[in-house]
């Protein structure tokens, strides 16, 4: 049966399907207005499957932190002083068994609302994922959708004790109160008030988070004893542990199909490797894509139990210089290679919701610059790859929309809208895409990187993929002028590939051209490249 290569198209729920002309900045949802989850209905989740995409990760879909007052609903109201921005952060979760009221129509049937989609994304021919925010949660977490005889997070803890393994789901710092570096007012007649104070979810285990910390999130305790120097206690399972799992089964129930586990490299592998065994159990097909930043843990999280990783410190900075010509294209094959034995397990990317847009002004200025990168990333590997909405029409991020500020990113916590442009990047993105999840030279087959023998070329880079009779020529050009490269095609190419030596038409899958290629045991074969742009020839 043939493999297909995944691509996941991440969504910022929230921007999905609005559309305002005018948003205010700081504005209110009322102002502003909000994307709903009825916004994916089965015409817009085909054009998206028409993309190439495989996979859609419906990011901030579970109930986090807001400004917004949805009291009337019975739904706690959280105070401003530990909020970021009007709309609030995904990651500061307030109900891990609740939707979020800003993206339902019927806030009161929101997760009817949410089971739908499910139905919808899959009828689509769609996997489903969301996140799971397992590191921390909001400061005024509570959960109001908890099933029966499910403790909440906290509700059994002794705050009198900074650290306890077995029973404690927060850090405490006793007998201080929370005292971070903002007014805990914030236009409020009461303060936000918090004693003892807990620790902040970026491993700050003071009681005075700064303004470049986690302020608005709480640590979890997974039985990690951060006051003793990261000492585990496992033994018996910390309650964390447990709580956590139930959640897990609890949307796995629902019908997700993967989960995007939010900075996973901040909880114990232990864990992981526990809980995602528990998961399979009853639902062997779940995915689990981790968050993990240091190269290092990569091997050691994978054989946790994650499928996927994010590849950001090696493919993703070296992709992102070679587009800006910081650094030479070997640096793209320096990537791969340290990875190269886990590459099926490394996630590309050249955009998500906490990296620049690359239309940028902070980072290429263009989203065109980026079409060699995406056709080196899409097809080099088996592995999968991701893009963030709007990056297929050169989205640039350049608003400033309140809390986010102009910094190259489209914001995660202010109410705001995103005006798509479908243009001739958009049919780049849907022609590499398709090519990447249907030729099975891509999803099945070996990759031979041939710039060991072609290094006097800086600004390019090729390779060769090969399944069965079929075999890819991939050839890139990062550089703002046609090149005309010539390629020498090593011996050991023909011998790892099983590759004939002989005249073979070719066609461009990008352009639809058929020309002659005549492969011969180290000679070059001569190829023609526009200025950012590529060249896929299949024979």
């Amino acid at each position: 049966m043939a493999l297909h290569k995944i691509i996941i198209y991440q969504v910022f729920t929230r921007l999905f399907g609005h559309r305002s002309n005018t948003p205010v900045v700081n504005g209110t949802i009322e102002e502003n207005g909000c994307g709903k989850l009825n916004d994916f209905t089965p015409s817009a989740l085909k054009k998206i499957r028409e993309l190439g995409v495989t996979h859609i990760w419906y990011t901030g879909v579970i109930r986090h932190a807001t400004m917004t007052d949805y009291s009337r609903y019975g739904i706690p109201r959280q105070h401003p002083a530990v909020v970021k921005g009007r709309a609030g952060s995904p990651y500061a979760i307030t109900d891990y068994y609740d939707i979020d009221p800003d993206l339902a129509v019927d806030v009161e049937r929101r997760m009817e609302e949410f089971e739908r989609l499910v139905t919808r994304t899959h009828r689509a021919g769609l996997k489903m994922i969301i996140d799971f925010v397992p590191n921390h949660v909001a400061r005024q977490y509570k959960s109001i959708c908890k099933p029966a005889g499910v403790r909440d997070l906290g509700e059994d803890d002794n705050p009198n004790e900074g650290f306890n393994p077995a029973r404690n789901n927060f850090y405490y710092c006793p007998g201080q109160a929370f005292m971070p570096y903002f007014d805990l007012y914030h236009g409020e007649k009461e303060p936000y008030q918090e004693m003892p104070a807990r620790a902040t979810g970026n491993d700050c285990f003071h009681n005075a988070p700064g303004r470049n910390d986690w302020y608005e999130t709480v640590k979890l305790n997974y039985g990690v004893d951060y006051y003793a120097g990261g000492v585990g206690y496992f033994s018996p399972i910390p309650n964390t542990w447990q709580k956590m799992l139930d959640i897990l089964l609890f949307w796995a129930g629902k019908g997700v199909d993967a989960f995007r586990c939010d900075m996973a490299e901040m909880v114990p592998a232990d864990f992981w490797a526990w809980a995602t065994a528990q998961v399979r159990e009853q639902y062997p097909d779940i995915r689990f894509i981790g968050e993990v930043y240091n190269p290092n843990e990569y091997r050691h999280y994978i054989a946790s139990g994650f499928d996927y990783l994010y590849d950001k410190v090696g493919m993703y900075d070296a992709m992102r210089d070679v587009i800006c010509h910081r650094r030479d294209t070997d640096a793209i094959t320096w990537a791969w290679q340290q990875t190269d034995d886990i590459r099926d397990h490394m996630l590309y990317f050249l955009e998500n919701h906490d990296e620049q847009r690359v239309a940028s002004d902070f980072f290429a200025g263009s989203g065109e610059k980026a079409v060699p990168a995406l056709v080196v990333n899409a097809l080099m590997q088996q592995n999968p790859f991701m893009l963030y909405f709007g990056q297929e029409w050169g989205e640039r991020g350049m608003d400033a929309e309140g809390f986010s500020g102009r910094d190259g990113r489209t914001t995660i916590f202010d109410y705001w809208s995103l005006q798509p442009r479908f243009n001739e990047l958009t049919q780049i993105y849907k022609k590499v895409l398709n090519i990447a999840c249907s030729e099975k030279a891509v999803s099945e087959g070996l990759m031979f990187d041939v710039m060991y023998v072609n290094q006097q070329y800086r600004q390019q880079y090729a390779f060769l993929r090969k399944a069965d009779k079929e075999t890819l020529f991939v050839v890139a050009n990062f550089a703002d002028v046609p090149v005309t490269m010539n390629i020498t095609i090593p011996d050991h190419a023909f011998d790892y590939l099983n590759l004939l030596e002989k005249a073979y038409k070719a066609v461009d899958l990008l352009t639809g051209t058929q020309v002659s290629l005549v492969l011969i045991r180290d000679q070059q074969v001569s190829i023609a490249l526009p200025p950012r742009g590529a060249v896929v020839y299949k024979f």
